[in-house]
């Protein structure tokens, strides 16, 4: 009881200090007693450090959202704040940038060793103050911030609260500068509002990469000026034989718009030279015999390549290349490169040194998968890895000699590969892959003779042989996906299992009022 009154006591101090003279703090103490703000570190992904203090921040009706005024970059992850916390508070929380003492503060500025992503969170009972050096590290601070509020602040109309923030430090960075999330639209096509969901979701957990895997022996899911029947008959299908679909220009341009909003980079993918039935059937051409393949709605890999010998065949890597890269203003672009069984090994260096020449060209940084360390990576280049040992002798001699490695073990982080053998969906040619599994394991350390500045960072990819609704996509990665981008944030003294799952279990309820479809994983003890 002496307890609960001290608690009691702390709360209603906490209210008087941070409501200005005058104001009304929608918060019942003697309801609100058995309330507890949730501690710093019980977020995902784990912050690199944590100074708990004693008091917290609440939110009231009188709170407001302070901005630095010469930045409109600031000014817009206000904006996101507010849009995030108005409908369940009910409170305006209008975004100000008079100074003032009071209120949730977006500073921009703060240490050297914040980097470009880092932040600096120091709540008190008057304020809440978010610093960082970049408006990516101030939105990646909001991020903290709503996952340190009840997850009722998700809901879409008002709750009661109470709002609050448990006290103290949160100076935070991440590990990985890469870390990412692919979506295959190849297989199955999504709606740029379904892109757009999953982005939303991914920037919940500081992900800051999206892959698109936008052309396959499926579907081509892209305009492209010079060669239009890519995506009026390239893209007219998907696996199973449904409609299928593309994107127009502005379509592409509406979503890399919106991941950036929400501080994420979008990495384009054109698979070459295998996985190109679809480019193949659209133009004969393209093909050694000048004849074109039917469109191609089954599931199977390594049958199709471009014609490596054919001089056009480079001409339309490069009008591809040229208008994919003018669309996509992030510093990368994926060529894809596995799966290539048509193409024999010395046409597969051949063509890839000459597509990643093209890349260079049109100023863009090439990422292909593993197997592009079998032909000759270019400086600079990236191989992203999808095996499942992490032995290959010939990615790590890679590795060393300076090609950056992104870590996406298919046994590990491939969302399509089935929870058990009772999942309704996915895959299982890397095994079954429980939310255990996806996170233990260390990216630093997981590859053999790698050295550990050679990674730059993990991917989750998501395949869509048997995905194909919002819900589907939600089920595979979620609650895998927090897990990977854990890896990539949270320094690895801070990866641990046990706590991990606890941290897990509390995004549950989050997820329900987000409406977020999940796998209710017997590992993971739930909350109700």
């Amino acid at each position: 009881m002496r307890r609960l009154r001290l608690r009691l006591l702390l709360l209603c101090a906490a209210l008087l200090v941070t409501a200005p003279q005058g104001s009304a703090v929608a918060v019942d103490p003697a309801e609100s007693a058995a309330d507890e703000p949730r501690p710093l570190d019980q977020v995902i992904p784990a912050p690199a450090s944590v100074e708990p203090g004693r008091a917290p921040y609440a939110i009231g009706e009188r709170t407001v959202i302070r901005v630095p005024g010469r930045s409109a970059e600031a000014r817009e992850v206000g904006a996101y704040l507010a849009g995030l916390l108005r409908p369940s508070t009910g409170y305006r929380l209008p975004v100000t940038t008079r100074p003032g003492p009071d209120g949730i503060h977006l500073r921009l500025g703060g240490p050297a060793e914040l980097g470009e992503e880092g932040y600096r969170l120091d709540v008190s009972p008057r304020a809440v103050v978010i610093r960082a050096r970049s408006a990516s590290g101030l939105f990646h601070g909001v991020q903290t911030l709503r996952q340190l509020l009840p997850a009722e602040v998700e809901a879409r109309e008002r709750r009661d609260g109470p709002w609050l923030v448990a006290g103290g430090t949160v100076t935070d960075t991440p590990r990985y500068a890469y870390r990412g999330a692919m979506l295959d639209v190849a297989r199955h096509f999504f709606t740029v509002e379904q892109v757009k969901r999953y982005i939303d979701q991914l920037a919940l957990y500081k992900i800051n990469t999206l892959h698109l895997h936008l052309t396959d022996d499926q579907g081509w899911r892209i305009a492209i000026d010079s060669w239009p029947r890519l995506a009026t008959h390239g893209g007219s299908t998907e696996v199973g034989g449904g409609p299928g679909g593309h994107y127009t220009k502005d379509e592409y341009r509406e979503i890399v718009r919106y991941a950036a909003d929400r501080h994420m980079t979008v990495v384009p993918e054109i698979d070459m030279p295998g996985h190109t039935n679809a480019a193949l059937s659209s133009y004969a051409e393209l093909n050694c015999d000048g004849v074109a393949p039917p469109l191609y709605t089954g599931t199977k890999v390594g049958f199709s390549s471009l014609c490596v010998p054919l001089e056009i065949t480079y001409d339309f890597v490069d009008d591809v290349i040229r208008e994919i890269a003018e669309l996509t203003p992030g510093p990368y672009l994926h060529i894809g490169g596995d799966e290539a069984h048509r193409t024999s090994d010395e046409d597969y260096a051949v063509f890839m040194e000459r597509a990643q020449r093209i890349v260079a060209k049109y100023g863009k940084t090439v990422i292909g998968w593993h197997q592009l360390v079998g032909a000759e990576p270019a400086e600079g280049a990236i191989a992203q890895y999808w095996g499942t040992t992490g032995q290959e002798a010939n990615v790590a001699e890679a590795a060393r000699n300076g090609t950056r490695l992104i870590l996406s073990p298919a046994n590990r982080s491939y969302l399509d590969m089935k929870y058990d053998e009772d999942t309704p969906l996915g895959l299982s040619w890397a095994g079954h892959v429980e939310v255990e599994q996806s996170y233990d394991w260390n990216p630093g350390t997981y590859f053999e003779g790698v050295p550990q500045d050679a990674v730059l960072g993990v991917e989750a990819p998501l395949w869509t042989e048997t995905i194909e609704t919002t819900d589907h996509i939600e089920f595979m990665a979620f609650p895998r996906l927090p897990g990977i981008a854990e890896l990539g944030w949270s320094p690895a003294s801070a990866l641990d299992w046990e706590g991990y799952r606890t941290r897990l279990a509390q995004q549950g309820p989050r997820w329900e009022l987000l409406g977020i479809d999940h796998w209710r994983s017997p590992q993971v003890p739930w909350e109700d």
